[in-house]
């Protein structure tokens, strides 16, 4: 194999924080691989590619690839293992190829499953990292996510009550994204308490970004699949000011 795969991580969302090295090795790739899902039965949405455009790189070298937003693992195996042929086969031609990821690559990502896929078939794939989501939320807001010593915990969605009780009873912080996936677990336990520090964050670095840390208006705010929410123990806060 005269050619080579690389998975590019693309950060948050908002262009401007993808890494040099990532930028660098799109602009040089001869085809570049982006996952995509249908808005309704036609329309076509690919939030890497957006950023792709932004950032000038040629879309004639885009391949798109539909990700079946489903439970059902059986049909998006089937997508990978497609994907998985086409970038042999582009890297078995001598061809540079890339495949995007939001955020970064090695961190709740879907893109990582086809890197794994390649691998087991005996094709070297180099990482690029990327800005994850929650950084690039906090960093947005100066929020100290942790500090010194402290512990913090991320948890994909489906939360726990019993978790998040746990986590924040030691002092911990707590990370959630895709904040649906457990919706009624976290509204039920900010309910029970509104002492703690809430953080809420959505399309962080889009044109649709919304972010609040009021507590009243997070409640009312119906949550969305590309959210994050930062909980800091009270605790934590009063140990700062005494």
């Amino acid at each position: 194999m005269n050619g080579k795969i690389t998975g590019v991580s693309l950060g948050q969302g908002e262009p401007e924080l993808i890494t040099v090295k990532a930028l660098k090795t799109l602009q040089a790739a001869d085809v570049i691989f982006c996952p995509a899902t249908l808005r309704g039965k036609e329309e076509r949405e690919s939030k890497a590619a957006r950023i792709l455009e932004a950032l000038g790189i040629n879309t004639a070298k885009i391949r798109f690839f539909l990700v079946p937003m489903s439970t059902d693992r059986t049909a998006v195996n089937k997508v990978y293992d497609e994907i998985c042929k086409e970038m042999a086969e582009c890297a078995g031609a001598g061809q540079k190829v890339s495949l995007t990821a939001e955020g970064d690559a090695c961190f709740y990502s879907s893109a990582h499953y086809i890197f794994e896929k390649l691998q087991r078939l005996g094709i070297l794939v180099k990482m690029i990292a990327g800005v994850p989501a929650f950084i690039a939320a906090g960093a947005s807001v100066g929020l100290h996510i942790v500090k010194q010593r402290e512990r913090m915990l991320v948890i994909p969605g489906d939360v726990s009550a019993e978790e998040l009780e746990s986590a924040l009873n030691r002092g911990y912080t707590v990370v959630i994204m895709k904040v649906p996936l457990g919706e009624e677990i976290v509204r039920s336990y900010m309910a029970h308490h509104p002492e703690e520090h809430y953080f809420y964050f959505e399309q962080v670095g889009t044109a649709a970004e919304y972010i609040t840390s009021v507590y009243a208006e997070i409640l009312k705010h119906p949550f969305t699949y590309f959210s994050i929410l930062v909980i800091q123990a009270a605790k934590r806060h009063k140990n700062i000011t005494e």
